[in-house]
């Protein structure tokens, strides 16, 4: 059953709520004040689906980029930048004060809101069955279905070019996409990487095995592309797994070097096909700049776990005593070692392990611990035994701010407090922010 609902609330991230017939319903997306066309997924049920705006909302704006209705990558394209700060910050302090926390926050804008992503993975297919090939991001709701982003306003302008130069290399030669659902055909994914600073490319290619890649024509149609960077990496993967991810059964390295580097904050960054880097760098500069503000590591031992490829702690070893990294990826912890190595830093270790499994091991007694978990937070089983070690403050930096609160609250059950806390917008045009929360000891 389909039904029409004006939208009167909306809860981080992007979750929204509407009402028919004295009947409250629930669903992922839209915006506060638009009527939209939802469709009820059971009788007794109060979770829809939606499926049309009907009618816009007052503080909407027409839409820059020309895929926003179809697109599933952005949530508030028809809002000025302006008015989706405002909106962001009002559904996390909203958050919060659901959860006991009520205070008044700052939102810190990203440098740059538009042709920001340095990182995009994009996926072959096709518009509609049957159609031509198509080479981007799903359609919203419909997962077997690509749209073709010819004009994405959040990547890099270089993405756009290689984006639709590569679909129509393809086509030419009359490749096919790979059927998810029966597992034929020989194109499946695109990944691009470009660092910010420098300018370096990266290029993944994810085929199956049931066709062959012509390498040396694919290299020199990539390396004649016009573009404003330029590209060091070519990589090869072949991919026969049914999942619809690349996954890396065979890799091969077909062009330059096996990583790009980046800059931030005066340090020299390798970034290799599947490690961690934050997709928006000139924000991540202003965040890690705010995390090394934040908090005094002069001469001090820093924990900082889930350091994914080190960057925050070598920002901060800067004037720590020592740091010592904790990741459970072992291609980011040697990305990490290897990156202490290019800048010259010798005052920092790296663990590969899992937070919890480590956490006996650690005899130390730190000064500080920063946390920067994913998106599922502080694993419940961990995130006591980090508080035991008693350090006068922590610096949480969450890219979610629902598990964030989860965790704030068992930090207040132990006699820590929130000193700082701030919203930093590292996704324009997405419903994703991140918070970074300075917490101290009560004594």
């Amino acid at each position: 059953m389909s039904i029409i609902v004006k939208i009167d609330k909306s809860r981080f991230p992007n979750l929204s709520r509407g009402s028919f017939e004295d009947r409250e319903y629930h669903f992922k997306g839209g915006i506060v004040g638009q009527r939209v066309e939802i469709k009820v997924r059971g009788k007794k049920s109060k979770k829809a689906k939606l499926l049309n705006i009907i009618e816009r909302s007052d503080i909407e704006i027409e839409s820059q980029c020309p895929h926003s209705e179809k697109c599933g990558g952005c949530s508030y394209q028809t809002l000025s930048y302006e008015e989706e700060l405002k909106y962001k910050k009002e559904l996390i302090e909203n958050l919060f004060k659901e959860n006991g926390i009520e205070r008044e926050m700052e939102i810190i804008p990203s440098p740059v809101h538009k042709n920001y992503r340095n990182k995009m993975e994009y996926t072959f297919g096709d518009e509609y069955k049957g159609g031509p090939l198509s080479l981007g991001l799903h359609v919203k709701n419909r997962f077997h279905e690509i749209i073709n982003t010819t004009d994405c306003k959040i990547v890099d302008e270089d993405f756009n070019t290689i984006r639709e130069e590569v679909r129509t290399y393809f086509e030419d030669l009359g490749e096919v996409q790979y059927n998810r659902k029966r597992h034929e055909g020989f194109l499946r994914h695109l990944l691009i990487r470009k660092a910010t600073k420098t300018g370096e490319i990266m290029i993944l290619l994810s085929t199956s095995s049931q066709s062959q890649l012509d390498e040396e024509a694919f290299i020199k149609f990539l390396l004649d592309l016009d573009l404003k960077g330029q590209i060091v990496s070519i990589y090869h993967v072949k991919n026969d797994a049914l999942s619809d991810a690349i996954v890396p059964e065979e890799i091969k390295l077909i062009y330059g070097k096996d990583h790009i580097e980046e800059e931030v904050l005066g340090l020299r960054f390798k970034i290799s096909p599947f490690s961690f880097f934050q997709t928006n760098t000139k924000s991540a500069e202003v965040l890690y700049k705010m995390a090394r503000e934040k908090i005094d590591a002069k001469d001090k031992l820093v924990f900082d776990l889930y350091s994914g490829t080190g960057t925050i702690t070598q920002v901060l070893a800067e004037s720590a005593k020592k740091v010592i990294g904790v990741e459970i990826v072992e291609e980011a912890v040697e990305a990490a070692r290897e990156n202490a190595k290019l800048n010259g830093i010798d005052n920092v270790e790296f663990i590969a392990s899992d937070v919890l499994k480590v956490l006996d091991d650690l005899d130390k007694n730190p000064d500080l611990i920063v946390l920067d978990p994913p998106r599922e937070g502080i694993n419940p089983k961990a995130i006591d035994k980090i508080i035991d070690f008693d350090p006068e403050k922590f610096l949480y930096i969450s890219c979610n701010p629902v598990t964030l609160v989860r965790d704030l609250g068992v930090f207040k059950e132990r006699s820590y407090e929130i000193e700082e806390l701030e919203i930093v917008d590292q996704f324009p045009k997405t419903s994703h922010a991140e918070c970074i929360t300075l917490i101290s000891r009560i004594d």
